[in-house]
């Protein structure tokens, strides 16, 4: 069987990784000086959101895109069902997740859907889906829908489709509340939190299992469920709880999110640090399906898709029972999956016999 990788079909990181640290360099040579209201925390470049000092305030900023999630919901699209509500919700659940990793409360969120012409604005039902669902998971983030823009791209976007993305601006009232990786401690404690599914990363790779499928999206999993529909669960979205297990006195060392770059993630954080994975969540069907149809090893899907994991969170030994009560009271679902050594930077995943290297994941 034909093997099928994630940069055989467009997204590779040995490309991408570079360039992102090319632009963090230049973007250090932009810092603003002698401000004496505005000073950036040095702490927060590289990682999913940015945080500066505003007067007393702290206030973090992401942008973020959706992918090519939609381009499924097109594939399924019925006369009864758009699934552009999904869409809408997961667009916004990715700008939210990056953004409250840093501590912050999501107070504004900002849309940006670009289109090849205005014929794509004219699916009533469509939009009607896309921006209840859009709407809905601002709600859930507990964030005001800022407003945005919708260029028309001729020639950029291919007709039919939309590019969809947006930003996010929150605030850290309290310094204390503010996590990055100067936190992180050996002995931490890992908390991994269950993905409702692949989220929105991976999805080229899932596109193109699709397309040497005979049924393509239509085809069921071993479980019953149609392909296409298990790609697009919703995400799931954390902002409320973060906040809780930080009201309730958590002290938070630092958060991953698992997207790019599957569980290498979990090693973002600086520092000479080993994280030992000692219990991982068994993946939903649909991620052993694309697994088997792309003929990769544990050890490639494992760096590329989240696979069950969707959040790592580090915290003292102390808080694991307090947190995960929390967690579960929020209706998700933990393991306390691991712990944090000092040693070279890797990730070891002992359920899977993996090992990532931190030459694997270099983004600063």
């Amino acid at each position: 069987m034909k093997k099928i990788t994630y940069s055989q079909v467009g997204d590779n990181y040995d490309t991408k990784d570079p360039v992102k640290k090319l632009a963090q360099i230049s973007a250090r040579q932009t810092i603003i000086k002698n401000d004496p209201d505005f000073r950036e925390i040095s702490d927060t470049r590289g990682e999913s959101a940015f945080v500066w000092q505003q007067g007393n305030a702290l206030m973090a900023s992401v942008v973020e895109g959706l992918g090519t999630k939609n381009l499924v919901a097109d594939a399924l699209r019925s006369e009864s069902k758009t699934y552009y509500d999904i869409i809408g919700h997961d667009t916004v659940a990715a700008i939210i997740n990056d953004l409250i990793t840093v501590g912050a409360k999501p107070r504004v969120v900002h849309a940006y859907w670009a289109i090849e012409d205005n014929s794509w604005l004219q699916d009533k039902k469509r939009m009607e889906d896309f921006v209840t669902g859009w709407r809905d998971a601002c709600k859930i983030s507990m964030a005001t829908w800022g407003g945005g823009e919708t260029p028309t791209l001729k020639g950029i976007i291919e007709r039919k489709t939309v590019d969809l993305g947006g930003a996010a601006i929150g605030v850290i009232k309290d310094k204390r509340r503010l996590i990055t990786d100067r936190n992180l401690k050996a002995g931490d404690r890992i908390i991994l939190l269950k993905s409702n599914g692949i989220n929105c990363n991976g999805l080229s790779l899932a596109r193109a299992v699709a397309k040497k499928l005979l049924k393509g999206y239509q085809t069921k999993l071993p479980n019953g469920k149609i392909y296409g529909e298990a790609l697009l669960t919703k995400t799931n979205i954390y902002a409320k709880l973060i906040q809780d297990l930080l009201d309730a006195g958590i002290k938070i060392h630092y958060i991953s999110n698992i997207t790019g770059h599957g569980l290498r993630k979990i090693m973002r954080a600086r520092g000479n640090f080993t994280y030992i994975i000692e219990k991982v969540f068994e993946p939903q069907e649909v991620f052993l399906f694309i697994q088997k149809h792309a003929n990769l090893s544990d050890d490639e899907i494992y760096q590329t898709l989240n696979m069950g994991q969707d959040y790592a969170i580090f915290l003292p030994k102390k808080d694991i029972a307090k947190a995960q009560a929390i967690i579960k009271k929020n209706k998700f679902e933990s393991i306390n999956a691991g712990y944090v050594k000092r040693g070279p930077r890797q990730v070891v995943i002992k359920p899977k016999n993996l090992t990532f290297k931190s030459e694997t994941l270099d983004l600063r």
